[in-house]
């Protein structure tokens, strides 16, 4: 095994999302405090932007490390990373959502 099921939290790797589409926003992370904090802060960007979308959370980290990214958590909108290694607030997610989507 070429990675083991630990993550930057050092918490086992739960079940989510297993593929990351073309289109859709993501978090990319354990499922650990700084994870949560930041689909939370997504979502209230999306309230803010008056957007319906589901925000998927992908746990498995062969799924995150094929998308490039080695530390979490991290942002994916329409399948470009768009952050990672931080808790974006929700002022940042609203410009990185509208730079994203235009």
């Amino acid at each position: 095994m070429l990675f083991k099921k630990k993550t930057c939290c050092n918490q086992d790797l739960g079940q989510g999302e297993s593929k990351i589409e073309e289109k859709g926003i993501y978090v990319l992370g354990s499922g650990c405090s700084k994870c949560n904090a930041l689909e939370n802060n997504v979502k209230e960007a999306l309230t803010r932007l008056d957007v319906n979308e589901e925000i998927k959370h992908i746990r498995d980290f062969s799924v995150i490390a094929s998308m490039g990214v080695m530390t979490t958590p991290a942002l994916v909108i329409d399948n470009k990373v768009v952050s990672y290694g931080k808790v974006l607030n929700p002022d940042e997610c609203v410009e990185l959502i509208k730079k994203s989507r235009g």
